[in-house]
């Protein structure tokens, strides 16, 4: 997917569809446990030919949706799906995320865009 497209989608709310919960398992790597809500926006396709991935952070029970606005993007620069970073409670910086996304981003080389860095 062009960063491009994602990079406008910084600022703005979207709405997440939860597919594995905080503390649920990866389906394929079950060591694998998420720290975070993570899912998807329904319809909306990423790199992976896969409904966009998105990281939601600060919450911290088990959601089956969410609304939130979107204040980063995990740009993955050895795979071809990138991710996005939701957020509802101001800001956070790249090292925040970085803490938060590591479980499942160590294995990827990455970078972290941010509204600062996407202009």
């Amino acid at each position: 997917m062009d960063t491009g497209i994602l990079k406008g989608l910084i600022g703005k709310e979207i709405d997440v569809i939860i597919d594995r919960p905080i503390g649920t398992t990866h389906p394929k790597y079950k060591d694998m446990i998420y720290l975070v809500n993570y899912g998807y926006i329904d319809g909306f396709y990423g790199g992976d030919n896969e409904y966009q991935d998105v990281y939601i952070l600060g919450e911290d029970k088990p959601l089956n949706n969410y609304r939130g606005k979107v204040i980063a993007i995990v740009r993955r620069l050895n795979d071809n799906e990138d991710k996005l970073v939701v957020y509802n409670y101001g800001y956070l910086s790249s090292n925040e995320i970085e803490e938060a996304i590591n479980f499942q981003e160590k294995y990827f080389k990455h970078e972290i865009i941010t509204i600062n860095s996407s202009k």
